[in-house]
């Protein structure tokens, strides 16, 4: 089932509706003397400009409390370009309260992992214009402490978007990707998603593709967001969308059913000396950022010069060394002492037995170092409504994901329904 993907216009009707509608209120509130027909011709500067037609206006996005609330996170951090370009598109248009919480770092394939008896670190962010802060954990993380009330002052947004994530997320690799993961946690807190991946080829793509993929998926999620809001969204589904690698090019959406597809996972020994020139490199690093950290602990708690606490730290390492060799050399002399006064008691031609209880001391460990590569290999899957052979042939592969299997087909089958019918509006 294939619908045409909208070339002229990337608002759905009923948006553009909306849209006429705010923009009327404003200037009616504004400016008394204003016309109240929005026919008539508008300063083109007062209109949120998608991003999908490259304008230039943009609005703040302040915590307005009458605009739906809508969460962005991703899996391959928080300085990625899909995220840039996708937080901009949606603050620029003005219509949502934007937030944000994405991985610091690349965690394209943490799955669905969660980081438990660690501290995570937290730290406000500066992303187009949107309430963002970048989680020092994966995708599931950012998404799970997103909801839990604890760092937004809601509990519960509107919809939760993953990506734009660089690479593929078919068939097996749903399982280990990261993207699909934030998508799927919201879906467990009961908040409707849509995870967005890019067929990021490594010779052939660019940065840009990531803006195109933004445009081409931006009626979707408009369409998505407004009938959340009408309470007609199918429940208990989360929708993965793939772009091809060409995006403007695309032939339009297509549902599709999860393949079999699959990378090889190959382990590749490495060298002990190559391990070790890394390890020491990273721990050279790791070292300097404990003692960065000591230092501005210790010149917080102690207001004292740096030199008055490097003589206390000195005199007292000297002042333990000192009482751990006297300690040592009163136990050595004591126990002389005592072995001597022993030996004398006992019989001239006693036999002295060495103990065996050392032996396994001689053990030596056997240690190796492996790196995991993912390497694409052929497909014999043939069905041209799997993931990744719409994707091949140029279509916007969307495929359905639920929680539950007693409820998957019902629920793929509302959801599929759905998108024919959102597309269709959309034109």
């Amino acid at each position: 089932m294939t619908t045409p993907v909208v070339k002229n216009n990337f608002l759905p009707p009923g948006l553009v509706s909306n849209l006429e509608q705010v923009l009327l209120s404003r200037k009616t509130g504004g400016d008394g003397g204003e016309s109240s027909n929005p026919n008539e011709n508008e300063d083109d500067s007062a209109k949120p400009v998608p991003s999908s037609n490259g304008g230039d206006s943009s609005e703040s996005n302040g915590d307005d409390g009458s605009k739906p609330i809508i969460l962005v996170t991703n899996s391959d951090g928080v300085e990625s370009p899909g995220l840039s370009y996708l937080v901009d598109a949606l603050v620029r248009e003005g219509l949502y309260n934007v937030h944000v919480c994405a991985p610091q770092s690349d965690k394209s394939t943490s799955g669905h992992s969660l980081t438990l008896k660690e501290t995570v670190e937290v730290v406000s962010a500066d992303i187009n214009g949107a309430t963002a802060y970048e989680v020092s954990g994966t995708p599931v993380d950012c998404v799970s402490l997103a909801l839990c009330g604890s760092l937004f002052t809601w509990s519960k947004p509107l919809l939760v978007i993953s990506g734009i994530n660089r690479g593929l997320s078919c068939g097996h690799h749903m399982f280990y990707s990261g993207v699909v993961a934030g998508a799927r946690e919201a879906l467990v807190n009961g908040v409707p998603s849509i995870s967005i991946s890019l067929n990021w080829k490594k010779d052939g793509s660019k940065e840009s593709d990531f803006k195109d993929a933004v445009t081409v998926c931006l009626p979707l999620i408009h369409a998505m967001i407004r009938d959340v809001e009408k309470g007609v969204f199918p429940k208990s589904c989360s929708l993965s969308v793939e772009v091809p690698t060409s995006p403007l090019t695309n032939k339009g959406f297509k549902v599709t059913k999860q393949s079999l597809w699959r990378s090889t996972l190959t382990w590749q020994a490495i060298s002990a000396t190559r391990h070790q020139a890394a390890s020491r490199f990273a721990a050279q690093q790791n070292n300097a950022m404990q003692l960065a950290q000591l230092g501005r602990d210790a010149s917080a708690a102690v207001k004292l010069p740096l030199y008055v606490l490097f003589v206390v730290h000195f005199t007292l390492r000297m002042l333990l060394h000192a009482i751990s060799c006297s300690l040592q050399i009163f136990t050595i002399e004591n126990f002389f002492r005592v072995h001597a006064r022993r030996l004398a008691t006992q019989k001239k031609n006693i036999e002295i037995v060495e103990s065996v209880g050392a032996a396994k001391s001689d053990f030596k460990r056997t240690v190796k170092y492996f790196r995991l590569e993912m390497l694409n290999k052929e497909q014999e899957e043939e069905d041209e409504d799997l993931d990744f052979k719409a994707l091949e042939n140029d279509f916007v592969a969307v495929t359905i994901i639920s929680l539950s299997m007693h409820e998957e087909t019902e629920t793929k089958i509302a959801a599929s329904e759905w998108i024919s019918s959102a597309m269709l509006v959309g034109q």
